[in-house]
């Protein structure tokens, strides 16, 4: 079994989360499978995805814990979070900061990332007990911004997300990211739905590759 600081090792030395939203089941295997090949580890369902306890018992069973950790992703209140918990998340995020979501992840020792964007929701959501605070939506103000919440509270680690790609990933972690969450830029449905999981694969590959490039 995960703990919590095992999840959060292997989702800082995936580097990068992905964030598969409304993903169809019938190519969740395939598109983890893809993930995993390209080197990332850390595999982000939404909650508002139909179906979303089975896929998480159905990631469960395909891969072990060795492999991935699965987390569930816009979780707003409690009861999603202890929902997707029975079925097997090893981590929960939310779009924004949510007490009662972080208190019932730490009741029952499941890692917990809540969104935030200022220096204040960041220490508000570390004092109430987030393990990683995800910087959301990351794009509208930049890896400076990142860094600069990072220089007076180099202590809290941070997850950006939202319009994060492989062409500046690598300022994320500069910046001081622990691990980035990428969606559309890292997933192409459509290569899915074509069978195409090599371009997937790849495009993990580039994000790794600019992921490490920048711990160096």
């Amino acid at each position: 079994m995960h703990t919590k600081h095992d999840v959060f090792q292997q989702l800082r030395e995936s580097g990068v989360v992905a964030v598969l939203r409304g993903v169809d089941a019938d190519t969740l295997i395939d598109i983890t499978d893809a993930l995993v090949a390209g080197g990332v580890r850390g595999i982000e369902l939404t909650a508002d995805t139909p179906g979303i306890a089975d896929m998480v018992e159905e990631l469960d069973a395909s891969f072990g814990d060795e492999e991935i950790a699965v987390g569930v992703g816009t979780v707003l209140d409690s009861e999603t979070a202890r929902t997707v918990m029975l079925s097997g998340a090893d981590f929960v995020v939310s779009p924004s900061l949510h007490e009662d979501v972080i208190d019932t992840c730490n009741r029952y020792g499941t890692l917990v990332a809540p969104g935030i964007m200022t220096p204040t929701e960041a220490i508000t959501g570390y004092e109430a007990g987030a393990d990683l605070l995800k910087v959301f939506p990351a794009s509208s103000l930049g890896p400076g911004h990142l860094g600069a919440i990072k220089g007076p509270l180099d202590q809290i680690p941070l997850m950006p997300t939202g319009g994060v790609d492989p062409d500046n990933a690598g300022d994320y972690i500069e910046a001081g990211a622990e691990c980035v969450g990428a969606g559309g830029a890292l997933v192409d449905y459509d290569a899915a739905a074509r069978g195409d999981f090599e371009t997937i694969t790849e495009t993990a590959k580039e994000f790794r590759a600019v992921i490490d490039d920048a711990r160096i």
